[in-house]
């Protein structure tokens, strides 16, 4: 029974936020880079992607922040080693690799699609330059969900 627990609250709501901040960026980051992958090569997933990304771009954000507010909660007594400080550099990488993806590519597609060519396949130095950039964001989001588990078990 939740009354026979010791139960610090602060740690429950900053452990939840830090998970809800993971189950929604990292669930928009998912849905945007299959669109991207299947983007590639298709017109159809080209524009689909465009389209995709101005409801996946704030709920990243949206995501972003509540792990970041979570993770200062709930990190807030421990030392800024180990997993909390590889935590906060990946939030650092993925706050940089989130701004070129919103003021930067976004911008890009936007114009594209009010120029009526939002099914054009992306020039090549784009689909890399987004490539290397989904990769970034797919090992910070993965990988700093993986060392929530490791600290977690590790407690």
């Amino acid at each position: 029974m939740l009354t026979e627990l010791s139960i610090n609250w602060i740690d429950v709501a900053g452990l939840f936020a830090l998970l809800a901040g993971f189950v929604i960026g990292l669930g928009a980051v998912t849905v945007i880079d299959m669109h991207g992958f299947l983007g590639r090569t298709s017109s159809y997933w080209t524009e689909a992607t465009t389209r995709t990304h101005k409801v996946t771009k704030p709920m990243i954000w949206v995501g972003m922040f509540l792990a970041v507010v979570g993770g200062l909660i709930f990190y807030r007594a421990q030392d800024f080693s180990g997993i909390p400080r590889i935590h906060a550099l990946i939030a650092v990488a993925l706050i940089a690799n989130g701004y070129f993806l919103s003021f930067k590519v976004s911008p890009f597609l936007l114009e594209r699609e009010k120029a009526g060519r939002s099914g054009e396949l992306l020039p090549t130095v784009w689909q890399k330059k987004i490539t290397i950039s989904l990769i970034v964001s797919d090992l910070g989001w993965w990988g700093g969900l993986f060392l929530l588990v490791i600290y977690l078990l590790g407690r």
